[in-house]
């Protein structure tokens, strides 16, 4: 009797654990089941949306590529036509020295966008009122006497003026060099519309930075002080078309 009672006993166990573990085993798909699923509803997947699975819509890592690639053989090419001797590759050298001196036309640009658009561009140019425009088309940087003219000096003039007097820019432009020039001293040089470039050099003080916007008859500094007559200044002025500079003289009059 007390055998028999056992074994049902064990029967008993042996069912209890079988129906815990298929519990078990029906309630485990759940636990990695999204809320979706597990409700009945459809089920939104991003993996089309993943990074991994393409590139980056705002960078193409080939171009990039293709990009270096193509700058570093234009460094090598460039290495190569300055060391190499060869005379057959003067010209090709030229050209390149021609190009990297050449300078950027923000002046030409600044002009374009303000007819094109109305308005000067916002870092080249303050807001400025409407002024009725004067007859002449350039501003005397400084009245005075000649001392040195064109044909002896080669580039420019040098004119004799009062100590201290303002030197003001004969045309508005943009300020390309503003500092030290060898044999120029104190030095402002302003790039105009044209693709003309305006120098004043042998300046006392400079009153400008590189890359201001500067109006017609703006100061932009000071005559140096002569060294042989304290009531005297002295300063140098040059007008450069592309390569050559010209007589400013055949341009404006000084006295």
């Amino acid at each position: 009797m007390d055998r028999r009672v056992r074994e049902m006993k064990k029967r008993i166990e042996q069912r209890r654990k079988e129906r815990r573990y298929q519990v078990r085993e029906r309630r485990e798909p759940e636990w990695g089941m999204a809320d979706e699923e597990r409700y009945g509803m459809p089920v939104v997947t991003y993996d089309r949306y993943s990074f991994e699975s393409g590139p980056h819509p705002l960078f193409r890592k080939e171009w990039f590529l293709f990009q270096t690639l193509i700058a570093a053989c234009l460094v090598l090419v460039t290495a190569i036509l300055f060391k190499h001797p060869s005379a057959s590759l003067e010209p090709a050298r030229q050209f390149v020295a021609r190009t990297m001196e050449t300078e950027f036309q923000f002046a030409a640009v600044s002009a374009w966008y303000e007819q094109t658009f109305g308005e000067p561009l916002a870092f080249f140019a303050p807001k400025k009122e409407q002024e009725t425009k004067t007859a002449s088309s350039y501003a005397v940087p400084a009245s005075g006497r000649v001392l040195e003219s064109f044909e002896k000096n080669g580039q420019g003039v040098m004119i004799e003026t009062a100590n201290g007097e303002s030197v003001e820019a004969m045309k508005e432009g943009i300020v390309t060099f503003a500092g030290m020039k060898e044999n120029l001293g104190k030095t402002v040089v302003i790039q105009h519309a044209d693709g003309s470039e305006t120098w004043y050099g042998h300046l006392g003080t400079i009153s400008v930075k590189l890359y201001d916007f500067v109006e017609m008859g703006k100061e932009i500094g000071t005559v140096q002080a002569s060294e042989t007559d304290n009531q005297k200044g002295l300063f140098y002025f040059a007008i450069k078309q592309g390569d050559k500079f010209i007589d400013p003289i055949q341009v404006i009059s000084f006295e």
